[in-house]
């Protein structure tokens, strides 16, 4: 597989302050709905979701816990080759805890279908799902997402945790590039 490479600088799609708005709004919803939950498990799908992640779980008005994996499906190309391969499990079991799976991004749904039915076989007390952004152009399978950011076009997006290649994580905001292979 060839390397992709960014055509020009990144388009800003989604301002920082946007960002920053709906991570609140997503923070004061998940807080009242689980409010008087005792074991909120927060599970970060690295690389990409953890500065959102980080700023999420720090507007948190509840207590919870924070926990990693990290999975692989793109390497560096811009097209998922359609199988997702565990990298990196999580620390403690979530036997009877309520997990909340953080993701930067929802594309095709494969990535999250699988890590739900990996999660859910380990008997968690509930199972919901955050996702920053989601292009629903380019689903495949149908997936469940509890609480959802923003609905972005069928284009390749960085910034705020999402990559090319590694490369442009850390944009404060989420912006559009044009690729080549």
């Amino acid at each position: 597989m060839t390397t992709a490479r960014a055509m020009g600088d990144p388009r800003v799609l989604i301002s920082e302050e946007d960002i920053q708005a709906k991570v609140r709004e997503l923070a004061t919803r998940i807080s009242e709905d689980y409010r008087g939950v005792e074991d909120l498990r927060m599970v970060g799908i690295l690389k990409g979701a953890f500065i959102f992640l980080s700023d999420l779980s720090r507007r948190l008005t509840i207590p919870c816990s924070v926990d990693f994996m990290a999975v692989s499906s793109y390497g560096d190309g811009t097209t998922s080759n359609g199988s997702v391969r565990l990298v990196l499990d999580l620390r403690r079991s979530i036997a009877g805890a309520h997990v909340l799976v953080v993701e930067d991004i929802v594309d095709t749904g494969a990535t999250l279908n699988y890590l739900l039915r990996l999660l859910a076989a380990r008997r968690p007390a509930s199972l919901k799902t955050c996702a920053l952004v989601h292009k629903p152009a380019r689903r495949k399978l149908e997936t469940q997402v509890d609480y959802m950011g923003f609905e972005i076009p069928d284009a390749w997006v960085v910034g705020y945790g999402l990559d090319l290649a590694e490369e442009y994580r850390t944009l404060p905001y989420i912006g559009v590039l044009d690729v080549e292979e």
